[in-house]
């Protein structure tokens, strides 16, 4: 079935999918799942700095592992999807993801430390105050200076015209 406004689960990716396209890129599954890879890298390469077992993780290969959450696209979110039907376990499946990528870079030997002390909801609760935080210094707060000057630009067309005020439903 084809995401329309009349099978979308809520109105919000249904009727009102065109004035909230600009939170998919911190809300979505697809979104939750680039947040979490990326708490997963940073914690790994701080990490690194820390444990003897990582002193020899390629430096250069710090970058190579950030392009995991930076140049992440949606053919991935479906790879970690695919992986998740077998683990039944999302952060579990990131996991993986980041894992076999590792191969990929050269770094099978440290890829055991991918989640190293960590539960998921240490990824969670860290993935989504992260997008959270994203999406008010990056869009949130444009749209409210946005508002705030369009407002200031009202006060100052109508400072001279008497408005009829009401308390209690009643005109005061």
């Amino acid at each position: 079935m084809d995401l329309t406004p009349l099978s979308a689960v809520s109105p919000i990716d249904g009727r009102y999918a065109s004035q909230t396209r600009t939170l998919a890129p911190y809300f979505s599954e697809s979104a939750l799942i680039k947040y979490r890879i990326r708490v997963e890298v940073e914690y790994f390469i701080s990490l690194s700095w820390m444990l003897s077992e990582l002193k020899n993780v390629p430096i250069a290969n710090f970058e190579k592992l950030r392009t995991l959450y930076t140049e992440f696209t949606e053919a991935d979110a479906q790879q970690i999807k695919d992986i998740e039907k077998t683990t039944n376990h999302d952060v579990k499946a990131v996991e993986y993801f980041i894992k076999s990528k590792m191969d990929g870079l050269g770094l099978s030997a440290f890829k055991e430390f991918v989640h190293f002390g960590l539960t998921s909801q240490d990824i969670n609760n860290t993935a989504i105050p992260l997008s959270l935080k994203e999406f008010i210094q990056q869009e949130f707060l444009k749209k409210v200076d946005s508002f705030l000057k369009e407002l200031d630009a009202r006060v100052a067309l109508w400072k001279n015209i008497p408005m009829l005020a009401h308390t209690h439903g009643q005109p005061a």
